[in-house]
């Protein structure tokens, strides 16, 4: 009888993978989620960082441009250096004689009926077309003066608004603002939403009962009341305003979540955890909220326009972001008094805010998938 060789090696046990890791492996897999996550991330650095590179503060203020259209090319154009020297030569109650552009430096020569004081050289410094101003000569009696100065060169990719500010600027620094306050208020409705609503739909009862009929009083409450009211509580700080604003929104979240917990607990897996002595903080924690995700993931990115929204309603209002500070539907609000004249008022901000609410929109559809567990 011959000897078998036997394999005294165990089996390999297969490793499971977490519902954590198996969202990650199915979101990657979803493009539309893929190419949205990473248009997000591109689109809030280029809000942190591009401010920095524009050339141009939000609050600053050319006069000699307002509500100039977008271009490419630096301003100011030939037809707009003339016009500056007039204004700034009528500010000094002088008359423009003639002037000639080389190299960058005009050279402008005027002339008065009665003496110039040198130092009327300050009302061209005031002017956003010109730097480095100095008098090149006078004539004996002080009746005549010729004036050099460099063109300061801007360049307004999206424009200027009303009063002169840079539009790509200042629409980068409402995207700040924008995205924080969604984020905010999304993220603070999102944790007492969550919390509150499957805690109520999985205790049930008299506990079920008592929170979701204090849900019901506030409901009963004036939202824009209670918003108001917190607001002028808060301050005009905006972040803590609208981590307030995020405390109301929470109802909607905490009622979404309930149902998903009333539905969850009658599962079997959640009956076999009682069975095996999970306590309830696990049993929430491990399988009624990550069973709630999906659901809370879509609504997170359908509260961040409404937030916007809100947000320009108590701008409107004098409660909410106040000038130099702006966010894209401010922006927008005034970009749409703009439409037959200044029509990139409107369009600019409008396309960063649109683009930035589809991504998020794709993003929730992903995310909403991959965190199915009944996907999986």
């Amino acid at each position: 009888m011959s000897d078998v060789a036997v394999d005294a090696t165990p089996p390999r046990i297969a490793k499971g993978r977490s519902l954590w890791t198996d969202a990650w492996r199915r979101l990657r897999a979803n493009r539309a989620a893929v190419v949205s996550a990473v248009y997000l991330v591109m689109m809030t650095l280029a809000c942190l960082v591009g401010p920095l590179l524009t050339g141009h503060a939000y609050t600053t203020i050319y006069n000699d441009y307002v509500r100039v259209p977008p271009s490419l090319s630096p301003y100011p154009q030939p037809d707009q250096v003339e016009a500056a020297l007039t204004d700034a030569a009528r500010r000094m109650r002088v008359d423009l004689v003639s002037w000639k552009l080389e190299d960058g430096r005009v050279t402008a020569a005027i002339g008065a009926t009665r003496p110039i004081d040198p130092r009327a050289l300050r009302y061209l410094d005031r002017s956003s077309s010109f730097k480095d101003s100095r008098v090149e000569t006078t004539t004996p009696d002080g009746l005549g003066m010729t004036l050099s100065a460099t063109v300061a060169e801007h360049h307004f990719l999206f424009g200027t608004d009303n009063t002169g500010r840079d539009l790509l600027t200042r629409t980068l620094i409402a995207g700040r603002v924008s995205l924080a306050i969604g984020l905010l208020a999304g993220l603070t409705a999102v944790v007492i939403g969550v919390i509150y609503g499957a805690t109520a739909g999985y205790l049930g009862g008299r506990v079920d009962d008592v929170m979701m009929r204090f849900v019901d009083v506030l409901y009963s409450l004036p939202f824009i009341f209670l918003v108001i009211m917190l607001v002028v509580f808060f301050g005009r700080n905006f972040v803590l305003m609208f981590i307030a604003v995020g405390a109301v929104q929470w109802l909607d979240m905490a009622r979404i979540v309930r149902g998903q917990a009333l539905s969850i607990r009658r599962q079997e897996f959640v009956q076999a955890a009682l069975a095996m002595g999970v306590s309830p903080f696990g049993i929430l924690w491990r399988h009624v909220v990550p069973n709630t995700l999906g659901p809370v993931a879509v609504y997170m990115t359908l509260l961040v326009p409404q937030v916007i929204l809100l947000e320009s309603f108590l701008s409107y209002l004098g409660l909410g972001v106040q000038e130099p500070l702006t966010s894209w539907g401010v922006l927008i609000a005034q970009g749409a008094k703009n439409i037959p004249s200044a029509n990139w008022l409107l369009l600019f901000p409008s396309i960063f805010l649109t683009s930035t609410l589809f991504a998020l929109n794709f993003l929730g559809d992903g995310l909403r998938d991959a965190l199915d567990p009944r996907d999986r």
